[in-house]
């Protein structure tokens, strides 16, 4: 196997940084900008479910707005009473989730306990699948930790609707923050 060279090394790390190699600046400011976000939404987690699902409830109504706008502007197409419908659907999901945030958060607390569940499951099988490598322990930790997610969920149901989606967004905001911090950080490197 060849040795690559510092130059050669440094250009492929260019090529696959792309355009983000030409600004670390941006993606280490935008990954303390999530970093603080993710910490203002650990500590305040009922307050960031909240704001989560309003945000969702404009999102749906907005969709469903702009929706209905190209549905009567597709005069001549056969979808148009279906979009209609879905159209409306939205509307009425934006506005029930700005009405009625709690059973809103209810409702995505139970999704989000499904999803663990099935996720789970469905990484167990494959790990059954997967069975012949070593690594295969670590797909039946990964669905146990996912399964027992979903159980925890479940045993502070509906308690948990309150906080549990303003946790989980924070978190994801935290990793999404330290991931662009790295990979400007990384970036930085290529320019010097």
């Amino acid at each position: 196997m060849t040795e690559l060279s510092v130059t050669q090394l440094k250009e492929i790390r260019t090529a696959v940084m792309g355009a983000a190699a030409k600004a670390p600046g941006y993606l280490i400011g935008l990954g303390i900008l999530f970093i603080v976000l993710g910490m203002i939404g650990i500590a305040g987690q009922v307050l960031f479910s909240f704001v989560t699902i309003n945000v969702l409830g404009a999102f749906l109504i907005v969709g469903g707005g702009l929706q209905l706008a190209h549905a009567f502007k597709s005069t001549g197409w056969k979808s148009v009473g279906i979009q209609v419908v879905l159209a409306i659907l939205y509307i009425v999901a934006g506005l029930f989730t700005w009405a009625f945030p709690i059973p809103a958060l209810e409702a995505i607390t139970l999704w989000l306990a499904a999803i663990f569940f099935i996720t789970g499951f469905l990484r167990l099988i494959s790990a059954f699948q997967h069975r012949h490598f070593n690594e295969w322990i670590w797909l039946v930790l990964s669905s146990a930790i996912s399964i027992l997610m979903g159980v925890l969920i479940m045993n502070s149901y509906p308690a948990s609707s309150l906080w549990l989606p303003g946790l989980l967004i924070a978190i994801e905001l935290l990793l999404q923050g330290w991931s662009l911090l790295f990979l400007g950080f990384a970036a930085r490197s290529l320019t010097k």
